[in-house]
């Protein structure tokens, strides 16, 4: 499979729009349909489309990742194993994240953030190759110590009494959980287009059952096929969407005027979906219900769309450099502001109050998102980078 552009560069402008979104949250004087909805509030806010597009990017690329390892001469153990690894990565991370807390009379939560992330760093870093084309000694070092380090961070929190603990699991945790079931799905069909179709049905079967409460509650077998994934299965089918989105521009093989034409029934089905669930679900992104999955999922595979019209089909993409980097290093990216956050709080800086409000913070809000992809840009030159 070719590389397709417009995937990192829609992976590049949610991973921007995250990076706005976040930094101009909880501000005075922001436009109420430019933050999240209330959980029982029926709105999608901009805000709110952010998780959903970082999903839908991962379905994007599940089968080029996986068709790479094929083509590299990976065994499907060897890419099941990958899969797992990665799985339990992004895992990790969201709990740190979700237990990103300092301990009273102990670290401090800057100084604790910093220390996971090196320990981030250190594990999951892209090192580079000897000239036998395998890693040196000293980067397995590296990572032995960065593990440690996480490890000894979990101990520290424990013996203060603050044991780590799963809540949502947070962002990059939601991300794996929806990730595992769509890449081990892909193995096992073998990237069958008609058998991907099925699973992709059983995904959004699965969310519907979910939202309705077909299965009781004291059943074991609603903890067993639902509850036990975050957001019920509303995840992992808009990561499977991604998938077949993916799956019919490679089965259209170029033609334009099929896959247009496909991608358009794809998103008027979502939209006909969305508008249908609404009578039943409201709009919102913390209960994920199928209705909030359904209208994002019109927007993505419209924009997804157009982005692939210009950007692999009329080669428009000289645009999207300025952000690319959020786009090939976007788990780096997703951490910088972490670290620029940590950093200010130790040297005790703040923004002047008027970049805090209204339109002024709006603004700034904009150009720390460029500025976060700069810095990413410069993490990427000193051989700093993450990838799972």
């Amino acid at each position: 499979m070719k590389r397709v552009a417009s995937i990192d560069i829609l992976r590049a402008l949610t991973m921007v729009t995250m990076v706005f979104v976040n930094d101009f949250a909880g501000m005075g004087g922001i436009p109420h349909w430019m933050g999240h909805a209330a959980t029982q509030e029926d709105m999608l806010g901009f805000s709110d489309l952010v998780f959903p597009a970082f999903l839908f990017c991962v379905g994007l690329s599940i089968p080029f990742a996986i068709c790479a390892r094929y083509r590299k001469g990976d065994s499907a153990l060897q890419v099941l194993g990958h899969i797992c690894a990665r799985t339990l990565a992004l895992v990790v991370m969201g709990l740190f994240s979700m237990n990103m807390r300092g301990v009273e009379g102990g670290l401090s939560r800057p100084l604790f953030t910093l220390l996971v992330i090196t320990g981030y760093f250190l594990v999951w870093n892209v090192y580079p190759r000897g000239k036998d084309g395998r890693y040196p000694v000293w980067t397995r070092i590296l990572q032995v110590l960065g593990v440690a380090l996480l490890i000894g961070l979990v101990i520290y929190k424990d013996v203060h009494g603050m044991p780590f603990r799963h809540g949502w699991w947070g962002i990059l945790g939601l991300i794996g959980w929806a990730y595992f079931p769509c890449a081990l799905a892909f193995v096992a069909l073998r990237g069958d287009f008609r058998k991907m179709w099925g699973f992709w049905l059983l995904t959004e079967l699965l969310c519907v059952l979910n939202a309705v409460q077909a299965i009781p509650a004291e059943w074991s077998s609603r903890a067993i096929i639902l509850g036990f994934y975050p957001g019920g299965w509303t995840h992992p089918m808009i990561c499977a969407t991604g998938m077949m989105t993916t799956m019919h521009l490679v089965r259209c093989n170029g033609q334009t005027r099929i896959w247009m034409k496909s991608f358009l029934a794809m998103a008027g089905s979502m939209l006909v979906l969305g508008l249908l669930s609404h009578r039943v679900w409201i709009i919102s992104k913390n209960l994920a219900t199928p209705a909030w999955a359904f209208f994002c999922l019109a927007i993505f595979v419209a924009v997804f769309g157009i982005l692939h019209l210009l950007c692999d089909q009329k080669g428009y993409t000289r645009w999207a450099r300025v952000i690319a980097p959020a786009g090939t290093a976007t788990l780096t990216c997703f951490m910088i502001p972490s670290i620029w956050n940590a950093v200010q709080q130790l040297l005790g800086l703040h923004w002047p109050a008027i970049l805090c409000y209204g339109f002024p913070g709006i603004l700034k809000a904009l150009v720390f998102a460029f500025l976060v992809v700069g810095i990413t840009w410069v993490f990427t030159k000193l051989h700093l980078k993450l990838r799972i």
